[in-house]
């Protein structure tokens, strides 16, 4: 995703959007957006490649029901009956012609049903090709445009549809049957709109390329952190190791892979182990069996070594809590077949500042053109390191490549400032109240 565009939705009143990157860092103070803004990321990939039911309240994100998501001013200020969001990104890269160049925008509208948010309206655009689909007054329609006009197309659905029933709004055809040609081969008989032409094979073969972009592209998967990850245990039980936003599944993976696959296991092994002497976490990382059977428990242990000695290994539970709360985050991150799309909550929680700087080259590394991170923080220490290491020539990403979205709080809304870095690694954009309240501290130490 390039960017994000949101209305009326939470604390953000106002049509606004923001500008992502390979790696965008989330900063500001409490309360003011940045948790919303990062579920908001993940319903809309899950509405553009419509795999719904959308949800607001899916773990780690739970922003209630309509009343609590649709913007509140108070007063006679009032609710926001709808809600809106929307992104742009390149074209998927494929081998048809015609939409190299163009930006993929896709937009979804919500009302009120009941106490939960619906999908009324769905935008898909790339270049001057666009599907809409609507749900108005209790009936569903679809028209779709190209550069020549746009057209009404027949649905399935020929009587009123009971909005409790579409939590996601479907194309109401399938792609076989919308663009299936008659016996003579025509293109479908679609109804013109706003003094158009009639619907003709060579606009049925453009809108047939174009959901072949946006349709039949690798979808990708999306790994959404909590702000706290799980507490750590003397010792695990085999069990299933399937994700989860506390990490509670990391230890089972890890030793799933250690008693399964040796040879990836010493590869992501090398690659913990490489952050963990960076970080001045651990330098060595181990799963301790207590049997002889893959069933049988097993303990996560950790090595810090001295000048001339390893050093004893000592159990998770037994070596602060930052190694617990780090190492589901590091993990997925170095993994094989890693999601490319991380949505990260405060991933320095409980490091020490030497390790949430090493977390922000970690997040150099791994970000980039098939990755991409969102990361909300509070540490400064995590910011420099990234303009560091992009002045520094440390990263294969460049200025352009890092976003810093400053959330700030203005009146009873909250307005998202889209801040770059230059070749120096200096914050360019950023308005009179980015960095108030360091100034006003350092002020006062220096007795100015």
């Amino acid at each position: 995703m390039d960017s994000i565009t949101l209305k009326d939705y939470r604390c953000f009143h106002e049509e606004q959007t923001a500008r992502l990157a390979p790696l965008t860092l989330l900063v500001g103070e409490n309360s003011t957006g940045k948790t919303s803004f990062m579920a908001m990321i993940r319903v809309l990939r899950d509405a553009a490649f419509g795999h719904g039911p959308l949800d607001f309240k899916k773990e780690p994100y739970d922003l209630g029901s309509f009343d609590e998501i649709a913007h509140y001013r108070g007063g006679k200020g009032g609710r926001a009956e709808t809600f809106e969001a929307g992104f742009s990104t390149p074209s998927p890269k494929m081998h048809h012609i015609d939409f190299e160049d163009a930006l993929y925008n896709f937009e979804i509208t919500f009302e009120q049903k009941g106490t939960v948010p619906v999908p009324v309206r769905r935008l898909f655009r790339l270049g001057d090709t666009w599907i809409e689909e609507k749900y108005e007054k209790g009936q569903p329609s679809l028209r779709v445009g190209t550069r020549r006009g746009c057209w009404e197309v027949p649905t399935s659905v020929n009587s009123r549809v009971n909005l409790d029933e579409i939590r996601m709004l479907p194309f109401f055809f399938t792609v076989s049957t919308l663009f299936m040609r008659d016996g003579k081969g025509q293109a479908p008989n679609f109804t013109p709109l706003e003094g158009s032409p009639a619907y003709s094979n060579a606009d049925n073969d453009l809108l047939y390329h174009f959901l072949d972009r946006i349709f039949f592209v690798p979808y990708g998967r999306v790994f959404a952190s909590a702000p706290v990850r799980s507490k750590p245990r003397r010792t695990y039980d085999p069990a299933r190791s399937d994700r989860d936003p506390e990490g509670d599944y990391v230890p089972m993976y890890l030793a799933d892979m250690y008693f399964q696959d040796k040879e990836r296991w010493e590869h992501l092994k090398e690659r913990l182990e490489e952050f963990g002497r960076s970080a001045g976490l651990f330098d060595e990382i181990a799963i301790r069996p207590l049997g002889k059977r893959g069933s049988d428990p097993f303990q996560v242990q950790i090595r810090k070594f001295g000048d001339r000695l390893k050093g004893p290994a000592h159990n998770l539970i037994d070596v602060g809590y930052g190694v617990s709360q780090v190492l589901p985050v590091i993990t997925e991150l170095l993994r094989e077949n890693a999601p490319n799309l991380f949505l990260l909550q405060q991933p320095e929680v409980h490091l020490h500042p030497s390790a949430q700087a090493a977390l922000g080259s970690l997040f150099c590394k791994v970000a980039g053109l098939d990755r991409q991170l969102v990361v909300e923080t509070h540490s400064d220490y995590l910011l420099d390191r990234v303009s560091m290491d992009v002045r520094d020539g440390k990263t294969n990403l460049k200025p352009n490549d890092i976003s810093i979205l400053f959330f700030e709080r203005d009146n009873l809304d909250v307005r998202i400032h889209s801040l770059r870095i230059d070749e120096e690694g200096n914050i360019i954009g950023a308005p009179d109240g980015y960095r108030d309240f360091f100034k006003e501290e350092t002020t006062r130490f220096l007795k100015l």
